[in-house]
C-alpha cells in the first residue's frame, strides 16, 4: 500500500495512449492573503504614539487606524518563550522554552529550543503554500548549537522558512551585527561609517524576498515574520533619530509618565477611572537624582525613542513598498511587542547592559565623559528603572515579571479585507497563543495532528478573529496562566492572582496578590484580605493549569544557567577547545567559557616576515571583551572591561617563521594575572582587578576582529597577516594561585608530549 498521492490522469502504454495530470498547487492565485508578523523586543504597553506616548511612531500609528489596536493582550513576559508561543499557539513551557533558548536545564519545559511535536506557523503555512521568510531575530535555538558545526534542527530554515535574514542569538549590535543569511554566518554589508545599520537591513532584505517572490511568482502568498532588534538593548539608532529628541524629555520620568497616562485616558486605551499604579520600588522621583543622574538618564531616554523613531521610519518604507506593489489591501498585517519595557537597565541606566549581567553597578560620575557615545557604535546602552516603567504606563513592575508591566503589551491587527472599525480599540483578554489560531481560522486552515511524523500537541490558544467586528462580545479565553523565573500569575472570569518571587526564597511563602481586572486595568487595588476565597480558588487554578501545561517543575535559576553547559553533545563536552583556522565567526555560547575562570590560550602561528600582524583571537565589542594579537611585531593581549582597558604588550618581538604563543589567564577572586609567553619564555604580565563573569554577547572571531573591534589599538577587521595552524585554549578548575600555576605548567608538559 502506497502513501503517495495517487496519479489522477491515465497511464498507457506510449504517451500518446496516455493522460497527463498536475496536482493542483495549494494556495496558487486563489486570493489567499500575505501575512506579515512584525515583532518588537522590550517595548512596554505606552511606548507606541497610538498607545499614549509622545515618541514619533506615525507609520505604527497609521496602521492603528485602519486597523485594531488590543488593549487586553498579553506575553509571557520574555522574548524567547513570547516567540515560541507566537510562533505555535500552545503555552512556552509546553513546547520546552520556559526562558531564553540560552538555557537547558535538563526537563522538558526548558529545552532552549521548540519540541517537534508543536509545528511552527510557518511550518503550517509552507505545506499550504505559502512562501515563509523570517528577519531579524531568531533566538528560538539552542546558542550551542549556533555555529556552522550545528545542528541546524532548530534554525529558522529547518522550522518552515524558506529564507532566513538575521541573526540567532537574544540580541546583537545594531551597527555591529553577528549575521546569519539562510544557514551560513556572514559579514554586515556595510560598517557604520558607511551609513549601515541593522534595521533598515532587515527591511532591505524583507522587500528582496517579497519581490523576488512576487516577480516570478506572482500567484503565491507569503508569511513575513520581522523580528526586529528594536527596543531591546543595545539602543542604536542614527544620530538624527537621537538628537532629535534632544530636551523633550527633560521634564523627567514622574511628568511623562503622567502625561502619557493622560492620553492614555483621553484616547481610550485605558478605562476611565483607571488609576496610575505606585512607582515601582527603587525608582527615585526624578527630582531626587543628582544632576549628573538625570543628564545620563535623559541621553538614555533619548537613544530609546531615536532608536523607536527610526524602526518606525523603517516600517513605513516596508509599508509603502507593499503598497507600489498592490499587496497592502490583501496581506494581514499583525504588529505586537514581546514583552514589557526592560528592567536590565537598573535604577541608574547602564552604558553597556552587559554590567547588570556582570553585577557591575553603572559609576554616572565616571560616565559623564561619555555621553556624547550613547546611541552610536561605542555603546551598548539601556534604560534606567524610571523610564521603563513610564513605558509600561500605567502599570506596574517590568519585563520578566507577571504583573501587568511584565506581561500586558500592545498589539494592532489590520486587514481591510476583514476589519471595518478601523481605528477600533478591542478590551477581550488575549494571549500570545492566540496568534496562531487566529491565523489558521482567518486562512481557513486545519493545525495538522501529525507533523514529520510527530504527534502535535494540542493548540491551547483561541482564535481573536471574532472580535474583529464584535467590539463588546465577551472574550472566549477561560483561563491563562503565567510563569517565569518563579513569578507567577494566573487570569480567569476577569480576575488575576500574582506574585513576585525572591531568587531562593521558598516558594509557599510568598505573598499573592488578588486584582479584579475588569475593573482595575492596573492592578493597583489588591483585593486579597476582601476576597480569600477567591484567591485560594485561583492558586489553586494556578497548580491545576502548571500541571496541565508542564510548568513544572518551578525553577527560579536565571543567569547562572549562562555557562553551564559542561555536558555531551554541545561544544562544551569537555574544558579542552581547539580550532584549525580559519574558521567561521562562532557564538558566544560556542565560544569557550572563559568567563569568571581561569584559562590558557596558545597559538602555533607562523609569521612570513616581520611585518606579518594582526588579530590572533578577539571576542566581544568596543565596550567589554578581549583581544589578543600582534602588533608592530610584539604580542598583545587587551582585557576590555567596560571600556577600561588592561594591556600587556610582550617585551619581545615574536619570531619571524613558526612560533608557540600563549596567554594565561590566572583567576585570583576578582581579579586575575594575565601572562604572555612566547615559545616557553614568560615576556609580559598584566594584572587586572575585575574578572568578567558574562564576557559578551558577541562571540569568538580567530584570525581578525570582524565586527564592532575591541580595541582602538587597531582598524578592524585587522586579520592577521601570517598562518595560524591551532588554537588551543584549556579551561582550568578554579584553585589558590600557586596550584593554578602548576596546573598550567602540567597542561604545557602534557601538550608538549603530544608532539
Amino acid at each position: 500500500m502506497s502513501n503517495r498521492e495517487p496519479f489522477k490522469g491515465v497511464i498507457g502504454r506510449t504517451h500518446k495512449e496516455s493522460i497527463p495530470w498536475w496536482p493542483e498547487p495549494k494556495r496558487s492565485g486563489d486570493g489567499s492573503p500575505n501575512v506579515v508578523v512584525i515583532l518588537f523586543d522590550d517595548t512596554g504597553f505606552s511606548h507606541f504614539g497610538c498607545y499614549g506616548s509622545t515618541i514619533e511612531t506615525p507609520n505604527i500609528d497609521q496602521l492603528a487606524s485602519g486597523g485594531l489596536r488590543f488593549t487586553n493582550f498579553h506575553t509571557t513576559a520574555l522574548c524567547s518563550p513570547t516567540r515560541a508561543s507566537l510562533l505555535t499557539g500552545r503555552n512556552h513551557h509546553t513546547v520546552g522554552m520556559r526562558a531564553v533558548s540560552n538555557f537547558n536545564s535538563g526537563y522538558p519545559h526548558m529545552r532552549g529550543c521548540i519540541t517537534p511535536h508543536a509545528a511552527t506557523i510557518a511550518e503550517m503555512l509552507r505545506q499550504e503554500g505559502y512562501a515563509t521568510f523570517a528577519l531579524g531575530k531568531w533566538h528560538l535555538a539552542p546558542m550551542t548549537e549556533a555555529s556552522t558545526a550545528g545542528p541546524f534542527d532548530n534554525w529558522p530554515l529547518q522550522r518552515g522558512f524558506d529564507r532566513f535574514y538575521g541573526f540567532l542569538q537574544g540580541e546583537t549590535d545594531q551597527f555591529h551585527p553577528e549575521l546569519t543569511y539562510d544557514n551560513h554566518p556572514i559579514d554586515p554589508p556595510r560598517r557604520p561609517e558607511e551609513g549601515y545599520h541593522l534595521t533598515e537591513d532587515l527591511v532591505d532584505k524583507s522587500m528582496d524576498f517579497i519581490r523576488d517572490l512576487k516577480s516570478v511568482r506572482p500567484d503565491r502568498p507569503y508569511f513575513l515574520y520581522l523580528a526586529f532588534g528594536a527596543t531591546h538593548s543595545p539602543h542604536q539608532a542614527p544620530k538624527a533619530f537621537i538628537e532629535k529628541y534632544r530636551g523633550r524629555f527633560d521634564a523627567g520620568w514622574d511628568v511623562i509618565r503622567e502625561e502619557w497616562y493622560k492620553r492614555q485616558l483621553e484616547m481610550g486605551v485605558i478605562p476611565t477611572g483607571t488609576q496610575l499604579a505606585p512607582k515601582n520600588p527603587g525608582v527615585k522621583s526624578w527630582d531626587e537624582l543628582t544632576e549628573n543622574e538625570k543628564r545620563f538618564a535623559l541621553r538614555l531616554q533619548e537613544a530609546f525613542a531615536g532608536f523607536l523613531d527610526h524602526t518606525d521610519h523603517q516600517i513605513g518604507r516596508l509599508v509603502s513598498f507593499l503598497e507600489k506593489m498592490g499587496e497592502m489591501d490583501n496581506t494581514i498585517i499583525i504588529l505586537l511587542s514581546d514583552n514589557g519595557a526592560s528592567q536590565e537597565g537598573g535604577p541608574t541606566g547602564v552604558m553597556d547592559e552587559f554590567k547588570y549581567f556582570n553585577f557591575v553597578p553603572e559609576d554616572v560620575d565616571a560616565i559623564q565623559s561619555r555621553l556624547d557615545e550613547i546611541g552610536g557604535p561605542h555603546s551598548h546602552s539601556n534604560i534606567p528603572w524610571g523610564w521603563a516603567q513610564a513605558g509600561n504606563s500605567p502599570l506596574k513592575w517590568y519585563k520578566q515579571n507577571t504583573f501587568g508591566g511584565g506581561v500586558r503589551d500592545p498589539l494592532i491587527i489590520k486587514w481591510p479585507t476583514r476589519i471595518q472599525d478601523h481605528g477600533g480599540i478591542r478590551n477581550q483578554f488575549h494571549h500570545v497563543s492566540d496568534i496562531v489560531p487566529t491565523i489558521l481560522e482567518l486562512l481557513k486552515i486545519e493545525p495538522p495532528s501529525a507533523y514529520h511524523g510527530n504527534e502535535q500537541i494540542p493548540i491551547s490558544g483561541k482564535s481573536m478573529a471574532y472580535a474583529f467586528n464584535a467590539p463588546q462580545e465577551r472574550t472566549r479565553k477561560d483561563v491563562q496562566y503565567f510563569e517565569m523565573f518563579g513569578h507567577r500569575g494566573i487570569w480567569a472570569g476577569g480576575w488575576k492572582a500574582v506574585t513576585q518571587h525572591i531568587q531562593g526564597q521558598p516558594f509557599n511563602d510568598e505573598e499573592w496578590e488578588l486584582y479584579h481586572l475588569d475593573q482595575d486595568f492596573s492592578e493597583s487595588k489588591n483585593l486579597a484580605k476582601e476576597n480569600p476565597e477567591k484567591l485560594r480558588e485561583l492558586i489553586d487554578l494556578w497548580w491545576v493549569e502548571a500541571g496541565k501545561h508542564g510548568v513544572l517543575p518551578l525553577d527560579d535559576r536565571g543567569i547562572e544557567l549562562f555557562g553551564s553547559g559542561f555536558r555531551p553533545g554541545t561544544p562544551h563536552a569537555n574544558r579542552r577547545y581547539v580550532y584549525y583556522p580559519p574558521i567561521s565567526h562562532l557564538p558566544a555560547e560556542a565560544s569557550p567559557l572563559v568567563g569568571s575562570r581561569s584559562w590558557t590560550m596558545t597559538a602555533e602561528v607562523d609569521r612570513p616576515d616581520a611585518g606579518a600582524d594582526g588579530v590572533l583571537v578577539a571576542q566581544g565589542t568596543q565596550n567589554i571583551g578581549f583581544s589578543w594579537y600582534i602588533k608592530d611585531g610584539r604580542l598583545v593581549f587587551d582585557y576590555n572591561v567596560f571600556a577600561e582597558h588592561q594591556v600587556v604588550r610582550s617585551d619581545q618581538q615574536v619570531p619571524v617563521g613558526k612560533s608557540k604563543l600563549e596567554v594565561q589567564f590566572i583567576r585570583d577572586g576578582r581579579k586575575a594575572k594575565i601572562t604572555l609567553i612566547i615559545d616557553g619564555r614568560e615576556c609580559g604580565a598584566v594584572e587586572t582587578p575585575f574578572v568578567l563573569r558574562m564576557v559578551s554577547s558577541t562571540g569568538m572571531d580567530i584570525g581578525r576582529d570582524s565586527l564592532s573591534p575591541v580595541t582602538n589599538d587597531y582598524p578592524a577587521p585587522f586579520p592577521f597577516t601570517g598562518t595560524i595552524h591551532r588554537i588551543e585554549v584549556n579551561l582550568l578548575q578554579y584553585r589558590a594561585p600557586s596550584e593554578v600555576k602548576e596546573d598550567a605548567e602540567t597542561a604545557q608538559r602534557t601538550e608538549m608530549s603530544r608532539q
